[in-house]
C-alpha cells in the first residue's frame, strides 16, 4: 500500500477515470477524463535515468541475466554489432532485477499511480525500450494498439501505464504518438500490420485504424513522465536519428482488479501465442494468460 488517502471508488458523475486526492489538480483530472494521459514534466530525476542506463548497458553485456526477463533482439544485427545496446530494443518483465525495479517503486511515480489505481498497487509489467535507428526498414515501428489488449484482467479504469523518457522523445527519433479521447472506446481487435516482413513478435497493431482520428506526438524531455489509460490507441513511429530513444515504463493495476478468462474473446488469440512462445522457450506443455 502507497497510503490509506486514497478512497478506490470514483467519484460519482464528474471523474471516472481518477480518484478522489490531493494530487492532481481538478483541471488535470479533467484533462486525463478527456483525453486519457497525462504528462508531467520532469519527475524522474537525471541521477536515477543514469542509473537506469547502465543497468541495462550491463544486461545488453550480459554482466546481469535477471531470472524472467525477455531481452528483445534484432538478430540480424548481432553479427556485426555482438553483444551490445546496438542489437537489444527492449528489455521486457525485469521485475527479477533490483535496479531496474527501482523505477516501480519510486515515490513520485507512485504518488501518481495511486490517484489511478488507488492505495493498493500492482506492478503487473514491466519493459525498458530501446529503439534502434531505424530509417529503412521500419523495424521498430510500433503500430497503433491499445495496452488493454495484453492484459487479461480488469476493470481497465484501475489500470495506468507509468512511461518515463530516459532522453529527449521527439518526432525524430520516435516519440509516442496518442489519440486523445480513445480511452473512451471499447477494446478493439488487434492482430499482425500487413507489412511485408516488417512485423515485430507480439507487436500487434489495430486491425482496423482510423487514420482520420487526430494524433498527439508528446514530444517529451528526460526524465518527464507520461501517465496513460489501458484503451488509449497509441503507438511510436521510426527512429530516424543515429542515436538510441530510451524510455522506461511499468503498468500498474489496483490489486482489486481481477483476472477474466480470454477464451471466446478477441484477445484469445493472443493467449495462443504466447502459448506457443512459452513451450518453445520452456518446454511447459500447458499455460494460461493470467
Amino acid at each position: 500500500p502507497a497510503s490509506a488517502q486514497v478512497s478506490a471508488v470514483p467519484q460519482p458523475g464528474r471523474f471516472c477515470y481518477t480518484l478522489d486526492n490531493d494530487v492532481l489538480t481538478t483541471e488535470q483530472r479533467q484533462f486525463y477524463e478527456d483525453n486519457g494521459y497525462l504528462l508531467i514534466k520532469k519527475l524522474v530525476s537525471d541521477e536515477d535515468i543514469e542509473r537506469f542506463r547502465k543497468e541495462f548497458l550491463r544486461i545488453c553485456k550480459k554482466e546481469v541475466n535477471p531470472p524472467g526477463a525477455m531481452i528483445m533482439k534484432d538478430e540480424s544485427l548481432r553479427s556485426q554489432y555482438g553483444q551490445s545496446e546496438k542489437v537489444v530494443n527492449k528489455v521486457q518483465d525485469f521485475q527479477e532485477d533490483e535496479e531496474l525495479f527501482r523505477y516501480c517503486t519510486l515515490p513520485q511515480i507512485l504518488k501518481y499511480v495511486e490517484c489511478f489505481t488507488g492505495p493498493n498497487i500492482m506492478a503487473m509489467h514491466t519493459m525498458l525500450i530501446n529503439k534502434l535507428p531505424d530509417s529503412d526498414k521500419q523495424t521498430f515501428l510500433h503500430p497503433m494498439h491499445q495496452d488493454l489488449h495484453y492484459f487479461p484482467f480488469r476493470p481497465a479504469a484501475r489500470i495506468v501505464c507509468s512511461w518515463t523518457a530516459m532522453e529527449r522523445a521527439d518526432q525524430d527519433n520516435g516519440c509516442l504518438v496518442v489519440q486523445p479521447g480513445t480511452h473512451k472506446e471499447p477494446l478493439k481487435p488487434h492482430g499482425y500490420p500487413k507489412w511485408e516482413g516488417k512485423t515485430n513478435k507480439l507487436f500487434h497493431g489495430l486491425v482496423d485504424e482510423d487514420e482520420k482520428s487526430p494524433r498527439v506526438h508528446l514530444v517529451m524531455e528526460k526524465g518527464d513522465t507520461v501517465f496513460f489509460h489501458p484503451l488509449l490507441i497509441h503507438g511510436s513511429g521510426i527512429n530516424k536519428t543515429s542515436g538510441f530513444r530510451k524510455s522506461i515504463s511499468c503498468h500498474f493495476a489496483s490489486s482489486e482488479c481481477y483476472y477474466i478468462d480470454v477464451k471466446n474473446t478477441i484477445q484469445e488469440h493472443l493467449e495462443k501465442e504466447m502459448a506457443e512462445m512459452i513451450h518453445k522457450k520452456y518446454n511447459m506443455t500447458s499455460m494460461e494468460l493470467r
